[in-house]
């Protein structure tokens, strides 16, 4: 049978200032006719040039300098340009990471997704209608209204799902997914993987998925291919190369994962030494033995063939029964004793937007403290209220008249003294947004070390080569631009900027979602250890549960602007659990499985229009009745001291 996709000895440079930088280096993979295929690797592996690659996609400075694609058999660069245009009609689509982007902002989604049926010869009528009903399929509620709306008036789980859309209107046999759930909830995770799994099995379609999350990967695909530095070094059956890796890349990745119930004052996470190479850095003959505790004279001077290890398992490494015992990066005993202090931010907050007439309450009697030393983790779905609670903390917006918001026992109001400025501080999810892109590292981080910090001219290079260097960035860094570093050095820059004003608490939102594990592990260890050194205070806002769990003392659980729950974070993982809580858990993938889903039905209310009574009564899976729509619960004590559950049920019952 002829393979959907076959990538055979690919090799592929983008060409910069005059010479061509290597990306590829001889890849070869296939995926057959209803295969699912994982790829995986660290950022720069060449997961997306492959992507790009397999649908000729390329920009105008990248170019295929050997090797095939071959797409159903076809040679994909042999094709002209309307034969292009026909297999990528009928038989190749792609879903990319960042739906906001691949959507046109100024046409309404029905017109884009009705545009590709009309392509197909369809009347404009039929083929809205059929749009219309690829909404419905892709599981949004109202696929008429949406149908009308432009692609910013969408949640991003329903751009998303916009995007899968257009490309299953194309009928296609092979479909590529380049980090299709990256940044989104768990909730709305595990409805599009499941979308996405029901569709390929009913079409018997292939299915290419690019993904740094290993769990997402395990759940979703047959077999899984390990990319590192444009090299394919591992492949084989996904549970198989998961749980017995036979290259030492896969192995040190499979230990930079939070296992369940993994927790900051039990150890650190391992890493990986070092860093990949950039493209067009010149590599030795085993491109991983740089990094690699196993490496001996062999593996820096002759390149390892590809082993066929028997029942589907290649693997790239001279010692490929070795690849289990590679020594950790990170000692695994090596604790960190936190302290945990007397409460210095007390809060009970609410916030209203909009006017008199059709008022959104994205905040509502949130009350919670945070100690010296202590992590509150904030989890919830989009729309939850959790960004607008870390805005109203830093004093972008203020909040509703009659809340109370207090640093040390005084006031935090709108205007703030450079004492409360340097108290409270941020790391965003995205540094790219973050970081002035004019400027270099040591500018970015003096600056904020020097005017908020208060540190004498004198003193400042010391002071910022010890801060960057506890963040383990090395001084050939600090005369570099933000647009020169990678997606984990930015963070790193980013950590230390929010650190280098001496801040008593930093609030972390969402800063890890878009890292490979092994960057994340790093900067897990990081906050982990600064917070042990520092003392500071954490408000880690986060939709990876297990990130949430290995940082977090005690979690916040909101839904709608309220708290549903909140508790110690073993408590809170363990249960009893609120409904919601149960679902949020219930919906992350894991490499161990996960237990039965619990199913929420329909998209998350409006906050221009609550439901009322419990504001969950119309998503709840064990919704009582009357009560749950009539009357808001109180806050009521849950399984131990601090342990609090918004809810009917008797916490007996949940």
């Amino acid at each position: 049978m002829t393979a959907a996709l076959s990538l055979e000895a690919l090799e592929l440079a983008y060409r910069v200032r005059g010479r061509d930088l290597p990306v590829l280096r001889g890849l070869s993979l296939s995926i057959a006719a209803g295969e699912s295929y994982g790829l995986v690797g660290e950022s720069g592996s060449g997961k997306s040039s492959v992507a790009l690659a397999a649908v000729r996609y390329l920009p105008p400075n990248g170019r295929v300098t050997d090797g095939r694609v071959l797409v159903g058999g076809r040679d994909l660069y042999d094709l002209d340009p309307e034969g292009l245009r026909r297999l990528r009609a009928t038989d190749v689509s792609m879903v990319y990471q960042d739906p906001g982007r691949a959507l046109n902002p100024s046409i309404r989604v029905g017109e884009q997704i009705a545009e590709i049926f009309r392509l197909q010869g369809l009347a404009p009528a039929e083929a809205m209608a059929r749009a219309v009903a690829m909404l419905a399929r892709v599981r949004i509620a109202d696929p008429a209204a949406v149908a009308d709306r432009y692609p910013h008036l969408l949640s991003g789980g329903m751009q998303q799902r916009v995007a899968i859309a257009m490309a299953l209107a194309t009928e296609s046999k092979l479909l590529i997914l380049d980090e299709p759930t990256t940044g989104l909830d768990a909730t709305v995770e595990a409805e599009i993987l499941e979308l996405v799994a029901d569709i390929r099995a009913e079409r018997g379609m292939a299915l290419l998925f690019i993904s740094h999350n290993l769990a997402v990967v395990a759940a979703m695909c047959d077999r899984v291919g390990v990319l590192y530095a444009g090299t394919l070094v591992e492949e084989g059956p996904t549970r198989e190369v998961f749980a017995s890796p036979r290259h030492p890349y896969t192995a040190l990745l499979m230990r930079c994962l939070v296992r369940p119930g993994a927790r900051k004052d039990h150890g650190r996470l391992d890493t990986i030494p070092g860093f990949p190479p950039a493209a067009g850095e010149a590599v030795s003959p085993c491109v991983f033995a740089p990094r690699c505790g196993l490496a001996t004279d062999l593996c820096r001077t002759q390149p390892p063939p590809l082993h066929d290890l028997g029942a589907g398992r290649l693997s790239r490494c001279h010692y490929p029964e070795l690849a289990p015992t590679t020594p950790r990066a990170t000692p695994a005993d090596l604790a960190v004793p936190f302290q945990r202090g007397a409460p210095i931010l007390k809060a009970r907050l609410s916030k209203t937007f909009g006017g008199a007439g059709r008022p959104v309450r994205a905040v509502h009697e949130v009350s919670f403290d945070l100690r010296a030393g202590e992590t509150l983790g904030l989890v919830g779905e989009s729309g939850s209220g959790k960004t607008t609670l870390a805005r109203l903390l830093l004093g972008l917006v203020a909040p509703d008249p009659g809340g109370l918001l207090e640093l040390d026992g005084q006031a935090l109001g709108p205007k703030r003294r450079r004492d409360q400025l340097k108290a409270l501080q941020i790391v965003f999810q995205n540094p790219d947004s973050a970081l002035n892109r004019s400027h270099s590292v040591r500018r970015l981080i003096g600056r904020v070390m020097a005017r908020l910090g208060g540190v004498p001219r004198a003193e400042l290079p010391a002071r910022l080569l010890a801060l960057t260097r506890s963040v383990q960035l090395a001084d050939r860094y600090l005369e570099r631009r933000a647009t020169q570093l990678s997606g984990g050095l930015k963070q790193r820059v980013a950590i230390a900027r929010a650190f280098a004003g001496g801040p008593r608490i930093v609030v972390c939102d969402e800063p890890t979602s878009a890292l490979d594990v092994s960057v994340q592990a790093a900067i897990l260890n990081l906050l982990a250890e600064l917070q042990a050194r520092e003392g500071v205070a954490y408000l880690f806002i986060s939709h990876d549960l297990a990130t949430v769990r290995y940082l977090s003392d005690r979690i916040a659980v909101l839904y709608l602007g309220r708290l549903m729950e909140t508790g110690p974070s073993e408590r809170v993982f363990s249960g009893p659990h609120h409904p919601y809580t149960a679902a949020l858990l219930s919906a992350a993938p894991s490499l161990e499985g996960t237990a039965a889903r619990v199913r929420l039905e329909g998209e998350i209310p409006s906050a221009i229009d609550l439901p009322g009574g419990c504001v969950f009564h119309t998503r709840c899976p064990r919704k009582l009745g009357p009560i749950c729509e009539q009357q808001e619960p109180p806050m009521l004590p849950g399984a131990e001291p601090g342990h609090e559950i918004r809810c009917h049920i008797p916490v007996g019952e949940l």
